[in-house]
């Protein structure tokens, strides 16, 4: 059986390091909003190219953090892709406003800037762009359209642990970036986490402020404000494993590219399209069948690891039934839930299994066709 993904190998090849953050802060005795989250948040902001990184529980309070510390809520509207996690417009809703939806380029899954200044109304106040399975949307067009209409640009960077657009770095393309550390992503926390990147000196102090209950001075609440902090020990652990990002990022783009060679000539599935002047960290790699849901079975009784990334779009989910949404509102999006599947990725799987991967997927189109 090759998993999907294997989260214990990596952490058991850090374990030294791991434990000796864990022994680090359990000696400190400060567990929460201390000097392993300052470091970490230093760290991190320099290695996003940013000037600014505010630690907070997870990623969608990050999303909804921008969003409160812009001053987004009752009666705006924000443009959101609507191929994407639902966590995106959740973060919207959270805010209070409103997520408008635009179609993907089909080719990369990201959002179609072409598409957006239609949905644009004197409503809207921001641009929510999706850095989908580890690659940047095309920022360039879409700050374009966000300078012209005086809007934010927020960069749901979840999956994009660094992933480059143009040179630069995911964390550092828009007005403020939104990074999950959930386990599974490409830094990962061993818990829940997230952190806020941006070069905005006002709203770094904002969101500050926000995640630790409306306070930057103990019992002093200048604001209604969150518990969302990042905490000690999750700070320390991703410390350690900042350190090896970039090269189990490589070793993604190496099975990428053992994938893609090895799966080339199969007309009967679309691969990932990489633009040239994007650099992905394939956080997840999806392929496109008409028959997915029977490539999947195929591949599960062959002993290969598949999951969907994601089978139902945010417009057809139950949580948005109130915006009337139903099938082919988007028609591009649906498609491709229709139709994507992630094979194993990670930095534990090894060449030789990735082989396996490839000769297993051949094996199933054919039996599928």
């Amino acid at each position: 059986m090759i998993p999907f993904l294997d989260l214990k190998t990596p952490h058991m090849e850090l374990r030294e390091g791991l434990r000796e953050a864990f022994e680090r802060v359990l000696d400190s005795g400060w567990y929460i909003l201390g000097s392993e989250t300052r470091l970490f948040e230093q760290e991190f902001a320099s290695y996003c190219r940013a000037r600014h990184c505010v630690g907070v529980a997870n990623g969608l309070d990050a999303l909804h953090l921008i969003l409160k510390g812009y001053g987004i809520g009752e009666g705006d509207e924000v443009i959101v892709p609507s191929n994407t996690y639902i966590a995106t417009w959740l973060a919207v809703s959270h805010a209070g406003a409103t997520p408008v939806p635009v179609e993907p380029i089909e080719a990369t899954y990201n959002l179609d800037a072409a598409r957006i200044e239609a949905a644009i109304t004197a409503r809207t106040k921001a641009i929510m762009a999706v850095h989908l399975y580890g690659q940047a949307a095309d920022m360039g067009p879409i700050n374009a359209i966000a300078r012209r209409h005086g809007l934010k640009v927020i960069e749901d960077a979840a999956q994009a642990h660094g992933a480059l657009y143009q040179g630069g770095p995911a964390g550092s393309l828009g007005d403020a970036a939104a990074f999950s550390f959930y386990p599974g992503k490409n830094l990962g926390a061993i818990g829940d986490s997230g952190a806020i990147t941006t070069n905005d000196e006002e709203l770094a102090d904002r969101v500050s402020v926000l995640r630790n209950y409306g306070s930057r001075v103990k019992y002093h609440n200048e604001v209604k404000g969150y518990n969302s902090r990042l905490d000690e020990l999750q700070s320390a652990l991703l410390r350690r494993k900042l350190v090896v990002l970039d090269d189990w990022n490589a070793h993604r783009v190496r099975i990428a590219q053992l994938y893609a060679e090895g799966l080339r000539d199969q007309r009967q599935i679309t691969l990932p399209y990489v633009p040239p002047d994007m650099m992905p960290v394939w956080h997840l790699y999806v392929i496109r069948h008409g028959q997915r849901d029977l490539l999947a079975k195929k591949l599960e009784e062959a002993g290969i690891g598949t999951m969907i990334h994601y089978p139902i779009p945010p417009h057809l989910q139950p949580a948005y039934a109130e915006l009337g949404g139903k099938p082919g509102d988007f028609p591009i999006s649906e498609a491709i839930h229709r139709e994507v599947l992630s094979l194993p990725m990670g930095p534990s799987i090894t060449l030789g299994q990735a082989e396996q991967v490839v000769q297993a997927v051949r094996s199933a189109i054919s039996a599928v066709a």
